[in-house]
């Protein structure tokens, strides 16, 4: 049965106990990013396809600037509240296991 020291220790166990939770962070800031990569990544690639969006304005703002100075960071915001929110719980059942292996 391992013991909590074990992760400490650097002892083979607690290397497996550790590796796994970075793989799931590293898994969980892979896919972050990929969002990302996809939405707001794609955003420039989108408004050169389509050279007739920068003829839209919304009033004297060019639709392109709205979107990509303004409606981003709202994304953002809620991307990087959400990948907290992830990391916090793999860490929460990380020392939920911990746990239940000192008993």
């Amino acid at each position: 049965m391992a013991r909590k020291g074990e992760v400490d220790a650097d002892t083979r166990l607690g290397g497996l106990y550790v590796g796994s939770l970075l793989r799931e962070q590293l898994w969980l800031a892979v896919r972050t990013l990929a969002l990302l990569t996809v939405t707001i990544g794609s955003l420039p690639v989108v408004f050169h396809v389509l050279p007739g969006l920068a003829s839209v304005h919304v009033g004297p703002v060019p639709v392109a600037w709205l979107v990509l100075g303004l409606a981003s960071y709202p994304f953002l915001v809620v991307l990087a509240w959400r990948y907290i929110r992830r990391a916090e719980r793999n860490e929460a059942a990380f020392a939920e296991l911990m746990d239940e292996v000192e008993r």
